[in-house]
């Protein structure tokens, strides 16, 4: 049973929710009635939960990057993997899964920093504490890899984080467009099995 009062159940179906349609929509092409309808909460109950369409986008960013970090560390908690070979389990677990999608939606963070990323000082916030724990999670995966010996060191950990997440947002609109998991495998190949390694 959850231990989740009522209220947070709700405010969570609604994040749930509103992150499945900014994926496939986008923010200005979601509407706050087609969340609550989908949700079955009233309009006026919406501001209950938060203060305008902008902040729920912003709590939906968070909302939709931590089932990502937490998968991350548990890859970067296994005893079998190194830091580098935490990142690829990591990496060909996606490349699985937007492949069973059908290569819809991409990753709603760079949607959402192409689309409002310089119009809302709200989201452009939540975006970048998002992308920045994230990739300081990378970072530390890359800088077990360098102490290992399997990873360069004349490259800094911070600098190859930043180039994978730049090259992985790159990767996944090439892969909406060509329908293929190629660009995706292509990024991992070329950076995680080739340039980042010693």
């Amino acid at each position: 049973m959850s231990s989740l009062k009522p209220k947070q159940v709700k405010k969570d179906r609604l994040l749930e929710q509103g992150v499945s349609l900014l994926l496939e929509k986008g923010y200005h092409a979601t509407g706050l009635k087609e969340i609550l309808d989908t949700v079955q909460i009233p309009k006026g109950s919406f501001y209950a939960y938060f203060e305008s369409k902008e902040r729920f986008a912003a709590e939906a960013i968070h909302h939709y990057i931590e089932p990502f970090i937490v998968r991350l560390a548990g890859h970067l908690q296994n005893p079998e993997l190194d830091g580098l070979g935490a990142l690829k389990a990591y990496y060909a677990e996606l490349i699985a899964e937007v492949a069973k999608t059908g290569f819809k939606g991409g990753c709603l963070l760079g949607n959402l920093m192409g689309e409002i990323g310089d119009t809302s000082p709200l989201c452009r916030d939540a975006l970048l504490d998002a992308v920045g724990r994230y990739a300081d999670l990378q970072k530390t995966a890359l800088e077990r890899g360098q102490k290992d010996g399997t990873v360069r060191t004349d490259k800094t950990a911070k600098s190859m984080a930043d180039l994978m997440l730049n090259g992985w947002q790159g990767a996944l609109l090439r892969m909406k467009v060509e329908q293929s998991v190629e660009p995706l495998q292509a990024v991992c190949r070329d950076l995680l099995d080739d340039y980042f390694k010693v």
